[in-house]
């Protein structure tokens, strides 16, 4: 596979060029070694596709995963604890989880509502998700949960792997793709998400 088109958002590819260039490397690598034919292997039972050869979703993902662990890419969870309140929640943000649920508790929170989340390919605060899946899981991706650790300390740059509307295109429908997620981060103005991004178009 290659990489297509790519979006750098707050200077995500900058950073990544300047403060990880071996880093930035290894992903194009991994990208190179993919070879997507090998993954058109799902019938479609669509009624516009029927009987089309598809580009297996799960099955480039496993792909993805096997060439990141290899390059010694592991998964990374980030636990915190939930408070309303704003003040709370900007003081005990760096706080280890253990040290957030004894603050708020201290500052009046009862019963502090633990939460976590997990990303897939985490390296030197790189963290890499790959998304061959719907629409609403990319949003949160970068909407939500590369801002999360990116708040929390535990990344500087957030990566976000997708196909292109060609790849897209020989693909299930509900797909997201990188012309579209791309589109919706423009939309929210230059500064949001307030967390680096690097977005990359993938296709055959």
């Amino acid at each position: 596979m290659k990489i297509a088109q790519k979006y750098s958002h707050l200077n995500g590819e900058e950073y990544l060029i300047v403060h990880h260039k071996k880093l930035y490397k290894e992903i194009i690598d991994v990208i190179k070694n993919i070879d997507a034919e090998k993954f058109r292997t799902k019938i479609s039972k669509e009624k516009r596709k029927i009987g089309n050869k598809l580009y297996s979703p799960i099955e480039i993902n496993k792909a993805f995963n096997n060439q990141f662990a290899f390059k010694s890419w592991s998964e990374s969870w980030y636990n915190y604890y939930i408070t309303l309140n704003r003040e709370l929640m900007e003081k005990s943000i760096l706080m280890s989880a253990k040290e957030q649920k004894e603050f708020l508790i201290l500052n009046g929170e009862k019963n502090p509502i633990y939460s976590y989340n997990q990303t897939d390919f985490v390296k030197d605060k790189i963290a890499c998700e790959v998304q061959f899946g719907k629409y609403s899981f990319v949003a949160y991706d970068l909407f939500v949960k590369h801002m999360l650790f990116y708040s929390g300390g535990v990344i500087n740059l957030g990566i976000e792997i997708l196909p292109t509307k060609f790849m897209q295109m020989q693909m299930s429908s509900g797909i997201a793709y990188f012309e579209g997620e791309v589109y919706n981060v423009m939309r929210q103005g230059r500064n949001n998400p307030p967390v680096p991004l690097l977005i990359l178009g993938v296709e055959p």
